[in-house]
């Protein structure tokens, strides 16, 4: 895998799509933006004020108190606190540790699995091209949440059962991407170079055509993960996606939406504004790499 780690630094891919984000203020600041949500996700259990799932740490006397409210123990609110007792911005801050680790794992497995069948797919040819682009167009055929509401009436409720659903509905998508990329790679002379020194399938796919195909991917990468933490948000506000003890915004959403109507509105629209947030600035950034790696576009 050297030559992927060679394409991937010094003054590879990674190096070009840095330079590229910092070029742009908008996808600059939504670069930083990412990077503080996945740092506070990251230490939500040392940033949080509680644990709003420990329920010695709870006070159900606190349930319903707006933002900037003071309990009796003199603890402060900043975004108050849900139905059940439990402070908004710790609720949140769990949540999105939630809701980015499920989305990130399902974007990544996706990778994994639909780059290997689309360069298989590309360096094949024939009959397997032929199965592989079929099944794709078929998985592309369908919407992806409709899929997803399918495989999890199957499977039941579940952290690794949501993550299995969106892969295997985002899979297509790197697929297609990597085989389009690969088509062009495939007959060039590097390609035949080896082989003709009798590397194998496996090593000419992943060390020698993977490096040339990265672009594309990395660009629906970023795109897949935004659209994973936002379907992954949506199944739970159904109420299908993830139990409640592995709470998510999109839970925490759909445990406001409850009361709604009777003015409690930060118990909802807190965690939309941030599962909004963080979809939005993912995007950008995600818009940003493709057009540094198509310029027609920026045109």
């Amino acid at each position: 895998m050297s030559a992927l780690t060679l394409r991937l630094f010094g003054n590879g891919i990674l190096a070009t799509a840095l330079n590229g984000i910092f070029g742009s203020l908008k996808a600059t600041i939504a670069f930083f933006i990412c990077i503080v949500l996945i740092l506070a996700a990251v230490f939500a259990p040392w940033l949080a004020p509680q644990n709003p799932y420990d329920l010695m740490q709870i006070d159900f006397f606190d349930a319903k108190l707006p933002p900037m409210s003071e309990s009796m123990n003199g603890m402060v609110y900043l975004l108050g606190t849900d139905t059940q007792g439990r402070d908004m911005l710790s609720a949140m801050l769990y949540g999105l540790r939630t809701s980015l680790g499920v989305g990130l794992t399902a974007g990544l497995l996706a990778l994994v699995v639909g780059s290997a069948l689309g360069l298989l797919a590309a360096y094949a040819g024939g009959r397997i091209d032929a199965l592989i682009m079929r099944v794709v167009d078929l998985m592309l055929g369908f919407p992806t949440i409709l899929i997803a509401l399918l495989i999890l009436a199957v499977l039941g409720q579940g952290t690794w059962k949501v993550i299995m659903a969106l892969v295997l509905v985002q899979w297509a998508y790197f697929a297609r991407a990597a085989r389009g990329a690969a088509l062009v790679e495939v007959n060039k002379d590097y390609v035949e170079a080896a082989r003709c020194l009798g590397l194998g399938r496996g090593r000419i796919l992943f060390s020698h055509l993977l490096p040339n195909c990265l672009p594309p991917l990395m660009v629906i990468g970023t795109i897949q993960i935004a659209s994973a933490i936002a379907t992954e948000a949506t199944l739970s506000f159904l109420g299908i996606g993830l139990p409640i003890t592995e709470p998510s915004l999109g839970l925490l959403i759909s445990n406001g939406y409850q009361v709604l109507l009777a003015g409690l509105y930060w118990i909802s629209v807190y965690p939309g504004l941030l599962l909004l947030t963080l979809v939005f600035v993912i995007n950008i950034v995600g818009d940003r790499l493709r057009e540094v790696f198509n310029p027609r576009l920026a045109a």
